[in-house]
Formats: C-alpha cells, sequence, structure tokens
C-alpha cells in the first residue's frame, strides 16, 4: 500500500498572520506559505512601466516592491485577514514597524487607494502627490486601468 503525504500551508488562525514576510509585488505578501493581498491600496505591477518628469521609462512595479521589501527588512509583519479574493490570496489590514503598510504604500506614492471605502488612505495620497513621491513623480496608469489594457 502506498504511503501519500500531503503539505499542508500554516493555517490562518482566528483572521491572524505574523511573521517575517517575503515581499511578491508592491501590494502581496508571503508570511508562512500565506500569500496575503493589502486590502486597500493597488500597486503596480511587476511589468509595469511609469514615466519620469522627463519622459524616461522607469519599472515603476518592480521598484515599488523593492521599496516594500527595504521597508519591511528582517522585520515582523502582522496581517488582520478580511476574508479571501478570486486568486485565493487573504485579504488583510498588515503593520509593520508599528505602521499600516497600506497607509505607507500610499504615501510613499508606491500604490494607490483601491476599494478603499473608508477613505483610509486619501490622505495619505493627498500627500504623495504634493511631494510628487513615488509613481506621482512622473506619469503613470492606474494599476487597475494598466491590467485591462494588458488584457485587451
Amino acid at each position: 500500500m502506498a504511503v501519500v503525504a500531503f503539505q499542508f500551508a500554516t493555517p490562518v488562525i482566528a483572521g491572524h498572520v505574523a511573521g517575517r514576510a517575503s515581499v511578491i509585488d508592491g501590494d502581496t505578501i508571503e508570511i508562512r506559505s500565506q500569500r496575503i493581498r493589502i486590502s486597500g491600496v493597488d500597486a503596480p505591477e511587476a511589468g509595469q512601466v511609469c514615466y519620469s518628469p522627463s519622459g524616461r521609462r522607469w519599472r515603476c512595479g518592480q521598484r515599488a516592491a523593492h521599496m516594500l521589501a527595504d521597508h519591511l527588512g528582517a522585520g515582523p509583519v502582522s496581517c488582520r485577514t478580511e476574508g479571501q479574493d478570486r486568486y485565493w490570496r487573504w485579504l488583510a489590514r498588515c503593520t509593520a514597524h508599528g505602521r499600516d503598510l497600506g497607509e505607507w504604500l500610499v504615501r510613499n506614492g508606491w500604490a494607490v487607494p483601491y476599494f478603499d471605502r473608508n477613505h483610509a488612505y486619501a490622505e495619505a495620497q493627498r500627500a504623495a502627490r504634493a511631494s510628487r513621491s513615488g509613481l506621482w513623480a512622473g506619469q503613470f496608469t492606474l494599476p487597475k486601468d494598466w491590467r485591462k489594457l494588458q488584457r485587451n
């Protein structure tokens, strides 16, 4: 008789997952085999390009992911899950260094508010635009619109 082994991901206990995070892209991390999409924000996709004020193309999606990884470092991340998306990622509000990651991403110009029904990140976006931080330094297509263009 054959023995079949199964490997299961670490379960999310009571809507909470914490630990050291690996960055998948500008708004997705992984903690202990749990893929987590940061709620309320949308970062550019890995292959997305933006334009500097002089019109030079740059890989803003890649840069957003690198900036998030630099911000997180090796420190712990704590996430409170809110459900799952259609890709079976956990949707969660996460904190690192005592700060909301979504707010940090938006305030530094590496993401925009997305399904932010409570407008929690509106002030952070105003600050990023005013200081021309990250994406706001030049021209970019909203990530949701860029994804639509890629499907066509």
